[in-house]
């Protein structure tokens, strides 16, 4: 019995080794713990001494998986009876983004004491998935709150920030990320936004581009430059109120796809903030939104997963109900190689997203993997929602079977969160560092 409590102990220590994260450190340490206790109250007899085995990729926590068909019976039942409506309209029902936030699927990793689930960011992303087997427009509203604003308030904010702002991006109050501007989208740095120190203030003036979530937000994470001489160093993160004074929301984008997600300019006319709506250091900002990009590019990975997956749902049951010269569709040797060659793409492409995901947990770096997961993710997506038009034939064409508007939602899994040609830059650049 002793052994294997010992076992045990140096099986923790190990562990606790490579534990990257307070939140690792506390699973370990309590798993460790439930072992030795085992090992004191179990007959000796019981007790199998085999090796813990690693687990598949796609093996999900209790928790995570509890989430996963929470998020599936809401995106069904909530999402589903108005996905044509609100993308006819290129407009998101407040009763969606208010029952996201009653199901506790805006605040997925935020801390329970400040009124969020403290779940992990592969519940994030595996939310974000199912939301997008619905509409990829409400996955991506959840997902950016999820894994770009709650997380940088979380990992950077004071404490005071955090007390002011992790319980309302919990339970009422969307949030938008603004950094692209008209001079710099892929070249992110350039941007003009200023941030000049007044007093104990500061006042931000400029224009910000293609912002998500932009209609709807109450906090805006925007991104100016407190130190141009600096350049890209002076970048600094400034928390702002919607209800700030000289932050004004431009009209929406008509855009080809995800329609309901509000994309619009956010103008700042001398938008007076104290200096204590910085979040984290001043100068720190770019490298913020580098990091916490990296990680959104893996959200966007589990919505381009999600999108394949739902064209296919929609298209499988298609295939079995309709006949030609008195034949299922799917029981010929073309048609079922070509959802064969789908399945196992789409499968690939999961792997590499869920991979993302454990890596950003355990502090596993991930800049390679993400941009790869969302690389791609994304031609999956757009690949499989094309093919599922053709095999639907002429219904496919229409907007009956929801498939046409996927089609049109995946197009932007190469753009946004980093081009398909900057993934290519990234993974490339990693790639060959490895041999010099």
């Amino acid at each position: 019995r002793q052994v294997l409590v010992s076992r045990a102990t140096s099986c923790m220590f190990k562990l606790l080794q490579r534990a990257t994260s307070a939140r690792a450190a506390r699973r370990v340490v309590s798993g460790a713990a439930r072992l030795r206790a085992q090992c004191y109250s179990t007959s000796l007899a019981d007790v199998e001494l085999a090796a813990p085995q690693p687990a598949p990729l796609c093996a999900l926590l209790e928790e995570e998986q509890a989430m996963a068909e929470a998020a599936s019976r809401f995106a069904r039942e909530r999402v589903g009876p108005v996905v044509q409506s609100m993308d006819e309209a290129g407009k998101m029902e407040a009763d969606v983004i208010d029952g996201l936030f009653e199901h506790g699927l805006m605040g997925i990793e935020i801390a329970e004491e400040h009124g969020g689930c403290g779940a992990t960011f592969t519940a994030a992303c595996l939310v974000v998935e199912e939301l997008a087997k619905v509409d990829p427009a409400v996955s991506v509203m959840v997902d950016i709150h999820n894994t770009i604003i709650n997380n940088c308030v979380s990992r950077w904010a004071s404490p005071e920030l955090q007390r002011e702002w992790l319980p309302r991006l919990a339970s009422d109050t969307l949030g938008s990320f603004c950094l692209s501007e008209a001079g710099s989208g892929s070249d992110a740095f350039a941007l003009r936004c200023a941030a000049r120190r007044d007093g104990d203030d500061y006042l931000l003036s400029g224009e910000k581009l293609w912002i998500s979530n932009s209609a709807e937000a109450g906090v805006f994470l925007v991104m100016a430059n407190a130190a141009p001489e600096k350049g890209h160093r002076g970048i600094t993160c400034f928390v702002v109120p919607r209800e700030a004074a000289g932050l004004r929301v431009g009209p929406k984008e008509d855009k080809l796809g995800i329609r309901a997600s509000s994309t619009c300019p956010v103008l700042l006319d001398d938008v007076r903030v104290p200096a204590s709506a910085v979040l984290g250091e001043v100068g720190a900002g770019y490298r913020y939104a580098i990091e916490i990009l990296n990680e959104g590019r893996v959200g966007i990975g589990a919505q381009m997963v999600g999108l394949a997956q739902g064209a296919l749902d929609r298209t499988l049951p298609y295939l079995h109900e309709r006949r030609q010269f008195g034949t299922p569709l799917i029981e010929f040797q073309a048609v079922a190689h070509e959802v064969a060659d789908l399945t196992a793409e789409l499968h690939a492409a999961r792997l590499l997203v869920y991979d993302a995901a454990r890596r950003q947990e355990t502090g596993t770096p991930l800049v390679k993997e993400a941009a790869m997961a969302k690389l791609i993710a994304s031609r999956v997506a757009e690949k499989t929602a094309s093919k599922c038009i053709e095999l639907l034939g002429g219904v496919g064409f229409t907007k009956e079977y929801g498939v046409e508007k996927l089609y049109r939602d995946a197009k932007i899994g190469a753009i946004y969160e980093g081009t398909s040609n900057i993934q290519l830059n990234t993974i490339a650049k990693l790639v060959s560092a490895q041999y010099k």
